[in-house]
């Protein structure tokens, strides 16, 4: 690729906003030699890894790499087995601890079944060394310097420096303290050449001996080491050589490990520079709203709504532009300002930037080629008395780009033939496009000659196009139109702008007719096609509103039909429980006629029995007779319940009234004095008047009645192994029938495990006004394992 497109293109810009988002030295130097590639595969690696790096952007936030310096000088001079310093062994550290991170980083993802197309192969280049950087983490500090832990020598250096330093602070208070505080200019401790002194007012230094280290500007005071802290400092200036020795032989000795693996070090620094790069393409991609481009080996390109990259994105103008395909060359007419300079750079940036292995400003499934080489002329208009230079420049410009081509290249020409007569620009530019079609180079040129319009309507595939005017405000809309050529508007703006209109009127008369008719016919083509393309984007609106409205009514339509079959089957199911246990109750019915029957001699005929047994059994809700089935509505009548009925509990054969629903098949049942949680397969509705009267009660004869348990009622409730829900229902099922059976005290087993069953138990007994007390089993009875309840 030559390197003036890349300065034309001001593809560099593209480079700096990328460098914003790196934070390493390798990622920089790979940003600094990014260059688009001309090879299909090598284009197509890059975008992986860019895809890639969008992928972790989107799930995991983007791979996790600090700030990295440049080690390559470290990695030199240990090569010459020079000793490194506290700083750069803590910049080798940084390096060898980030790749431990991203590669468990890349393991966890592999657990989490993401799955990557390219990065994990460079991942697993990746040399780790455990024990190499444990020690250098133990040994260097990330600012650079020696940790005490680095040996332990220099752990008991330090350790003997502080000590002594205490000591001499405390020998020192008894100067600034005491009552020699009165010789000192101020009580402080301060140092001097590396040793700790007091200042003395002058006249009085006979009072403390010992050596003089400064003095003050005026001389009125001076700098002392008392003399009964001389050994002590000597004592710390000889901890401190020794620290310093030993120091030096610690960075000796890290730089000596390391050194062999020089080149793993460096090998990793370049493989985190590359994944750094990676995330800085992506991390722009998002920012940027940039897509992934999809590769033509034909040269095929389609750009959907490119947009300038530079460009305010709030200002930027989209466009559809391409070429290829049904046409190798297009040409665009039209007045200045209008956008075609723009359109030219938007198409060979975006090609750069997607041949460099970034995601381009365009929609997504657009397509782009791989050429060769991107070749562009273009420059800014120039002023009248530099004309001759100008042409000059452009075709020297032109001559260089001839001479290059290739049938795998594309051309972008500036106002082609500009600068000199308009008849032999128009000529020469028309001869320079046959050129470059005869090589099958594809060309896109902007150009204000006529002459050239009807050149892109004769030529085979050759299309005219023109950026978009606005007809009533004469002002530019930035879109460009294929198809359509470009029409002068240099009249009616001249008159907008206030021209005396015979002036205008005069400069018309020198318009050739058919110039005028093809200006007229290019107005009324470009207001048709904007008409079409406003109706076409209002009816794309309509579609995708429509299309979405019908994924919402489909996704609607299927939800109600799944919750539809769920609640038959539900409804289905519980009707054949309730119907197979009013067939139990029937049969024990039978079998207790049958008994009276032999007992008393009965005349209960087999029969009816019969009949009676398979009206129950038909009462299931396969049948489809069932809807009009009278036993079927009214044993589903006593099952309406409501807050306020009358009920029978036929679990104990006695009435109450329904008090409130709990959860969906419980409800809270007043029975006498007791209040009880009863399920609703073992209720039955009953009408108020059916209820015994209590003074009818009291009038009849008392007959002995004989009582049928219903539940074999135990002392004790396991609930291990039960879920909890399940198990906080049978505890109250267990509470009522322990009630009615009046026993005083009960055990209920819960188990230890995580402990929900034993709070649940204790939070149920705590809430229910019948159980007087309870507690914690005896160690020997299982302890807090189970809970004693008192009635």
């Amino acid at each position: 690729m030559n390197s003036k497109i890349l300065e034309t293109l001001e593809f560099d810009r593209i480079k700096g906003q990328l460098a914003q988002y790196l934070v390493s030295a390798a990622g920089h130097r790979e940003l600094t030699q990014l260059v688009p590639q001309t090879d299909y595969e090598a284009v197509k690696e890059l975008l992986t890894e860019t895809t890639d790096g969008a992928d972790i952007l989107r799930l995991e936030d983007g791979i996790p790499i600090p700030q990295l310096a440049d080690i390559k000088p470290q990695l030199k001079r240990l090569k010459i087995k020079a000793n490194l310093n506290g700083t750069e062994l803590a910049q080798i550290t940084k390096v060898l601890q980030t790749s431990m991170s991203v590669k468990n980083f890349f393991d966890q993802m592999r657990e989490k079944k993401i799955k990557l197309r390219v990065l994990t192969t460079q991942v697993d280049r990746l040399v780790t060394i455990p024990s190499i950087t444990q020690r250098l983490v133990r040994s260097i500090d990330p600012d650079g310097r020696i940790n005490d832990e680095a040996s332990a020598k220099l752990h008991g250096i330090r350790q003997l420096i502080t000590q002594t330093e205490t000591e001499i602070h405390q020998q020192m208070e008894r100067y600034t303290r005491g009552k020699n505080a009165k010789y000192l200019s101020d009580p402080i401790v301060t140092m001097r050449n590396d040793c700790y002194v007091i200042p003395v007012i002058a006249r009085y230094r006979n009072k403390f001996g010992g050596v003089v280290h400064d003095q003050s500007a005026s001389g009125q005071t001076l700098y002392i080491e008392p003399a009964a802290v001389v050994e002590t400092n000597n004592r710390l200036r000889q901890a401190q050589i020794e620290e310093r020795q030993e120091m030096q032989r610690v960075l000796i000795e890290l730089s000596q490990m390391i050194a062999p693996y020089r080149h793993d070090i460096g090998q990793n620094e370049a493989i985190l520079g590359h994944l750094d790069f990676i995330n800085a393409k992506a991390r722009w991609a998002h920012d940027t709203k940039a897509t992934l481009p999809l590769l033509s080996k034909e040269n095929h390109v389609s750009l959907r709504k490119a947009r300038h990259p530079l460009i305010d994105p709030r200002r930027v103008v989209t466009n559809d532009i391409k070429i290829g395909e049904d046409y190798q060359a297009i040409i665009i007419t039209g007045p200045n300002t209008g956008g075609k300079t723009i359109t030219l750079k938007t198409l060979g940036i975006i090609q750069l930037m997607g041949q460099s292995g970034l995601f381009i400003p365009a929609e997504e499934g657009s397509t782009i080629g791989i050429f060769d080489n991107v070749f562009a002329d273009i420059g800014d208009e120039q002023s009248l008395e530099q004309n001759l230079s100008t042409f000059s420049g452009h075709m020297d410009g032109v001559k260089a780009i001839l001479e290059q081509i290739t049938s795998r290249s594309i051309v972008l020409l500036d106002e082609l033939g500009a600068g000199t007569d308009p008849k032999e620009g128009a000529a020469l530019a028309m001869a320079i496009l046959d050129n470059i079609g005869s090589k099958g180079t594809m060309v896109v040129i902007t150009t204000h000659y006529p002459e050239l319009k009807v050149y892109g309507y004769d030529r085979a595939k050759t299309i005219n196009a023109s950026m978009e005017f606005d007809q009533e405000t004469l002002k530019p809309t930035y879109k460009l139109l294929l198809g359509i050529p470009g029409r002068s508007n240099g009249l009616e703006i001249a008159q907008r702008l206030g021209i005396n209109p015979q002036v205008i009127d005069e400069a018309r008369t020198f318009v050739s007719d058919d110039s005028q008719d093809l200006n007229n016919m290019i107005g009324d083509l470009v207001e048709q096609r904007k008409k079409a393309r406003e109706e076409s984007e209002r009816l794309a609106k309509l579609v995708a509103k429509n299309e979405k409205v019908q994924r919402d009514l489909d996704e609607k339509l299927t939800r109600f039909n799944e919750q539809r079959d769920k609640l038959y089957e539900q409804a289905r199911s519980k009707a054949n429980h309730q119907v197979s246990m009013a067939k139990k109750k029937a049969d024990r019915i039978i079998h207790h006629l049958r008994q009276l029957e032999v007992q008393q001699g009965g005349n209960v005929k087999e029969n009816e029995l019969i009949d009676a047994q398979g009206q129950l059994n038909a009462l299931h809700r396969d049948n489809p007779r069932l809807q009009h089935n009278s036993v079927l509505q009214r044993a589903k009548q006593k099952h309406d319940l409501h807050k306020g009925d009358a009920v029978l509990v036929k679990s104990y054969g006695q009435y109450g009234e329904l008090l409130s629903k709990r959860g969906n098949h419980k409800w809270e049942v007043q029975i006498g004095i007791l209040k009880m949680e009863i399920d609703e397969n073992n209720l039955e509705k009953v009408a108020k008047k059916d209820l015994p009267r209590e003074k009818d009660a009291m009038r009849r004869p008392r007959a002995a009645v004989r009582t049928t348990q219903t539940r074999k009622t135990s002392a004790r409730l396991d609930l291990r192994g039960h879920r909890y829900e399940q198990a906080m229902s049978e505890l109250s099922n267990f509470i009522d029938h322990a009630l009615l059976n009046n026993l005083s005290t009960v055990t209920i087993i819960h188990g230890k495990g995580t402990g929900a069953l034993r709070k649940g138990t204790q939070q149920y007994l705590q809430s229910n006004p019948r159980v007087k007390s309870f507690s914690y089993a005896s160690p020997n009875a299982g302890g807090d394992g189970a809970t004693i309840v008192n009635l």
